[in-house]
């Protein structure tokens, strides 16, 4: 079974698929973290961020390898090219990077080649911004998860404060995640967009029980099992 999550940045795809994840018994594709390896090789190896040949010389020449820990269906690291990134890809830069990366027909097309064969393998949550429209059109249970801009900004300050990583100034952060809004949803290859038949879930204010026992449900209605595991964390 898939559960395709959809949703613009920063609005908890990532931690509620974990969760999702874990009380299901399945496995977490993170697809954004694909692209944001993508962007970080590009840029290491001086890669134009319009060059859509060149991008897409490099998804298809380097390797991208999730490295994950006993019983935790999300994985813990990320490397490219044999190179751990895991911190690397979570910076502004590549903040500002991944949007035309993603856009690039070349890239996309390479890397959802991946995630499909990936996906093909078992019971997967996967998370991203197309992945009910293009990736996998026919997932069992297709979610576009949204927030509102300032909710999102927020979440993003708090979560690089967590980590040490990218900007903790709230315009900052808010303007970028509407430039991101803006080039992921008008972009010509696989935009930001609902699938038509989608659930269409607003985490804003919200906490992550709410939202995953919401997104549970429809993959039981769908054959899940039902599994035990509790979840006590707030949408961050």
């Amino acid at each position: 079974m898939i559960i395709a999550i959809d949703g613009p940045s920063g609005a908890g795809k990532s931690t509620v698929a974990k969760a999702v994840a874990k009380k299901l018994g399945f496995s977490c594709l993170d697809t954004g973290a694909m692209y944001r390896a993508i962007a970080w090789q590009a840029l290491a190896d001086g890669v134009a961020l319009d060059d859509d040949a060149s991008l897409g010389a490099v998804a298809r020449t380097h390797d991208i390898a999730f490295g994950h820990e006993a019983g935790d269906p999300a994985p813990k690291r990320v490397s490219i090219g044999g190179t751990d990134v895991t911190d690397a890809i979570r910076t502004a830069e590549i903040d500002r990077a991944v949007s035309p990366v993603s856009a690039a027909p070349s890239v996309r097309e390479a890397l959802v080649e991946q995630q499909r064969r990936i996906g093909c393998g078992g019971d997967y949550v996967v998370e991203g911004r197309d992945i009910g429209t293009v990736v996998f059109p026919e997932a069992e249970v297709k979610v576009f998860l949204t927030a509102s801009d300032e909710e999102r900004a927020h979440r993003r300050v708090r979560q690089n404060v967590d980590r040490g990583i990218g900007s903790i100034d709230f315009e900052e952060v808010l303007t970028d995640l509407r430039r991101r809004d803006d080039h992921d949803s008008s972009r010509a290859t696989s935009p930001l967009k609902p699938a038509e038949d989608a659930a269409h879930l607003d985490s804003t204010g919200s906490y992550i029980e709410e939202v995953i026992s919401r997104i549970c449900d429809m993959a039981r209605a769908k054959g899940a099992p039902v599994a035990d595991a509790s979840v006590g964390e707030g949408v961050r």
